[in-house]
């Protein structure tokens, strides 16, 4: 009988994790893109840029997690959503800043390496790269065992953007009062929020992730577990629509509505004396925001400021587009609604 490896006795098994990460290239595969040198594995990934495409590139990066959604995942064990809400998160991230994604990395720490589990969320990586046309091009898996509970993990990436200098949006410089602020719907809560979600549905309500509720077609656990959603595409069409080459852009800025919900992001677009006002109701709130809102006993202020409730990302568009910035929002087949505008006031947003 061949005797156990220190190492893997300790807790990691480092020949496991070569054979799954064996398996990474066919993964990956409907993530390249030309630019792309060299094999994943490297101690770096390598991405050549194709400079003649851009007068002035700029490079626009971003890191995230997906927090404690991750909780949902283990209690269900399902693993192949997570590595996609991470890549969409991160991709709206620098959509906002008109930015096209290039390339993510990933980290993935965990106390045991469960292959199975490596290879869903390693697949949710990739399908959301493909659709977003962003090359894969390298990661780190971190076996700590005695670090994370059993059956844990956690999850980070990182992606890189690029915009032409020109082309990047500023809504900072560009905002004017009247404008109008339209509000894509979500999917659900996206990635943010879960650790009150959690505990409204789970230790308030003392619902499971099995148990169905009134008004939702889903489970809670497959509510909680929705995807967050995509924008990238949808901007970049919008911005090759409506902010043409040499004329005022008719599309002022973007915020991507995450933690802090729509209290504290729409100001990081804001000029400082100009508030954004969103009127409640003007948009058919998703049910599960419903349930919260009717149940939780948390006050409005404070889930507007915790949740999208229904609102993954806002635009602020001239006035006299609005109409036909909806119109062709609708017709990328995302529901879309004018749910505020642009004040006079000191760079902040409030819902009314």
């Amino acid at each position: 009988m061949k005797k156990q490896k220190a190492y893997a006795a300790a807790g990691v098994d480092i020949d496991l994790g070569n054979k799954v990460k064996a398996t990474l290239p066919q993964l990956l595969a409907s993530t390249h893109r030309r630019e792309v040198l060299g094999k994943v594995g490297g101690f770096g990934g390598l991405f050549a840029l194709d400079v003649k495409k851009y007068r002035e590139p700029i490079l626009v990066s971003s890191v995230d997690g997906v927090g404690t959604k991750l909780k949902i995942a283990f209690q269900q064990d399902k693993h192949d959503t997570i590595g996609a809400d991470l890549v969409n998160h991160c991709v709206n991230d620098i959509a906002v800043l008109g930015a096209e994604p290039l390339f993510f990395l990933d980290y993935l720490g965990t106390g045991k390496l469960e292959p199975h589990v490596f290879t869903d969320i390693i697949k949710g990586f990739a399908r959301a790269c493909a659709e977003n046309n962003c090359a894969l091009i390298g990661g780190e898996t971190a076996q700590m065992p005695g670090f994370y509970q059993p059956g844990e993990y956690d999850v980070s990436g990182t992606i890189v953007g690029v915009v032409e200098k020109s082309r990047m949006l500023n809504g900072q410089k560009t905002v004017k009062r009247g404008d109008v602020v339209i509000g894509i719907e979500s999917s659900g809560l996206h990635t943010n929020g879960y650790s009150l979600g959690r505990k409204i549905f789970f230790e308030q309500l003392k619902l499971k992730p099995s148990s169905r509720v009134p008004g939702l077609k889903d489970t809670i656990g497959q509510e909680l577990l929705k995807e967050h959603l995509s924008y990238g595409p949808l901007v970049q069409k919008l911005l090759k629509k409506f902010n043409l080459v040499g004329q005022p852009d008719q599309v002022r800025a973007f915020a991507h509505i995450t933690g802090g919900g729509f209290v504290d992001n729409i100001p990081r677009v804001l000029p400082q004396s100009l508030d954004v006002v969103i009127k409640k109701g003007s948009w058919d709130m998703l049910p599960v925001f419903q349930i919260i809102e009717q149940k939780s006993g948390v006050p409005d202020d404070e889930l507007y400021q915790v949740f999208n409730m229904g609102i993954g990302i806002v635009s602020i568009v001239t006035a006299d587009k609005a109409d036909a910035v909806l119109k062709f929002i609708k017709a990328q087949q995302h529901k879309a609604w004018i749910i505020g505008e642009v004040v006079k006031g000191k760079g902040e947003a409030r819902v009314i």
